[in-house]
């Protein structure tokens, strides 16, 4: 087993730590859904020299090396391009993570009045144990788009003087029953509805509590109840990411799963610099659903991105697009489970993932049989432990928990489809998939060490 990282920090590295730790926090305390995430991307790429490329395409601006450029779609998913000095056909460096979290999503006719108490139906998205999410403080995110064009942004409970909401559960002394079924149902998903008031609005007969919630909607966002129909808003846990642990040597937040892959993914972008091979950060959304829609990474979104950026390096070919792609390598970083003293059973102590012990390597994931899992092959996996080995990156490998026990797929397979040479990265997490998940600070610094050791040398 490999020495823990802490254990070889200079003082120097001690501070790098805690700076990018601070970064990190303010980051995912601020951007809890893809679009938060993304419009943050935007504005720090746009601040260290990067245009849109769809600027550049209306003025038909030719790109050369040493270019940035990046692209958005639909608001929620962003691609990063520093241009190397080598053709763009022979191959990227690709970093890729996503920045879509488990949560609970507002349904399109969300409100309603249960006897003087006033409630949100909720609808959850993807993973989650469903009794995590009761009896916290939640968070409103998201956006009301309006038939005049208009789009509001939403976020309350945020703000120390904001409210907050909750989703109630059943008092322990009335829980006999409840106490006896099984932990996927304990807590059924159609009862995921957020309380959100009490107070009846003076002068209404019917539904007063639900219609004073609709006027203070209207003041504050200027919408109407129908205005939901066309509204993408979050429930998310409240507050901000803290240090965890006496020593704080650990994060404690909402979304490390993925965003402790894409903020460091993102940063080493900035940091990397002048490259050979062109360099390209890939942030998605909607894995935690099977990467479907027009965001996430099975829509032709990139694809049809590098071609456009072929185009304007004067290769507008169907067969220049195949050969960047193919002749790419990608780290496809995606979370991985921390091993847990408490619940041993479910891990194989000689291949899991340990704090402390560096960024992860997940030469395949998948479930049972390795069934859909990209599975990497080894001449890439002694690649890159050249490149982190001479770097000096502290790494591990791991598979998600014991054969048969579960599993998990991410994005890799869906790149490989391309013929590039991909493998599955990421950082060790804690809780994965809980409202609020933890990590190690070191394994945060070696990851995003990892990825600039990578753009540069792979």
């Amino acid at each position: 087993m490999r020495e823990n990282s802490w254990l070889s920090y200079t003082e120097e590295d001690d501070k790098n730590v805690e700076v990018l730790a601070q970064e990190y926090k303010e980051f995912l305390s601020k951007c809890k859904t893809e679009r938060e995430c993304t419009q943050y991307f935007i504005k720090e790429a746009e601040s260290h020299g990067y245009q849109d490329l769809n600027k550049l395409i209306a003025q038909g601006t030719r790109l050369k090396a040493g270019d940035k450029v990046y692209g958005v779609g639909m608001g929620k998913t962003i691609a990063l391009f520093q241009i190397g000095k080598q053709p763009l056909t022979e191959g990227m460096n690709i970093l890729c993570a996503h920045i879509d979290s488990p949560r609970l999503d507002l349904k399109q006719n969300p409100l309603y009045e249960d006897t003087e108490l006033s409630f949100m139906d909720t609808h959850y998205y993807g993973g989650i144990k469903k009794y995590q999410w009761v009896a916290l403080p939640l968070a409103l995110h998201g956006v009301v788009a309006k038939k005049d064009g208009t789009v509001v942004n939403v976020n309350i409970g945020e703000d120390p003087a904001d409210p907050v909401v909750y989703v109630t559960d059943l008092l322990i002394h009335l829980a006999g029953k409840q106490m006896e079924k099984k932990g996927s149902v304990v807590v059924e998903g159609e009862n995921l509805d957020i309380l959100v008031g009490s107070r009846p609005l003076a002068g209404e007969e019917k539904d007063a509590v639900k219609a004073n919630i609709l006027r203070l909607l209207k003041e504050k966002y200027q919408m109407e109840e129908e205005d939901f129909l066309s509204a993408e808003i979050e429930v998310v846990p409240a507050g901000p990411a803290r240090d965890c642990g006496l020593d704080r040597s650990m994060i404690a937040g909402y979304g490390h799963d993925d965003r402790v892959c894409a903020y460091p993914s993102f940063a080493a972008m900035m940091e990397a610099g002048h490259v050979d091979r062109t360099s390209c950060c890939l942030l998605v959304d909607k894995e935690e659903i099977g990467s479907v829609g027009a965001t996430g990474m099975q829509s032709m979104f990139f694809e049809n991105t590098v071609a456009e950026i072929l185009a304007l390096m004067g290769q507008d070919s169907n067969l220049a697009v195949r050969r960047t792609l193919a002749r790419s390598r990608m780290l496809s970083s995606d979370v991985s489970a921390a091993y847990d003293p408490a619940y041993a059973e479910a891990f194989e102590k000689k291949n899991c993932a340990y704090f402390g012990k560096g960024m992860v390597i997940n030469k395949y994931t998948g479930a049972r049989g390795k069934s859909g899992s990209n599975d990497a092959n080894a001449e890439y996996l002694a690649r890159l432990r050249r490149i982190f080995d001479n770097n000096k990156v502290a790494f591990q490998t791991a598979e998600l928990g014991k054969v048969d026990y579960g599993g998990g797929g991410t994005i890799a397979y869906i790149a490989a489809l391309y013929g590039m040479e991909v493998v599955d990265s990421g950082v060790a997490v804690l809780s994965m998939h809980a409202p609020w998940e933890i990590i190690s600070k070191s394994d945060l610094y070696e990851a995003k060490k990892g990825y600039v050791a990578f753009l540069k040398n792979a």
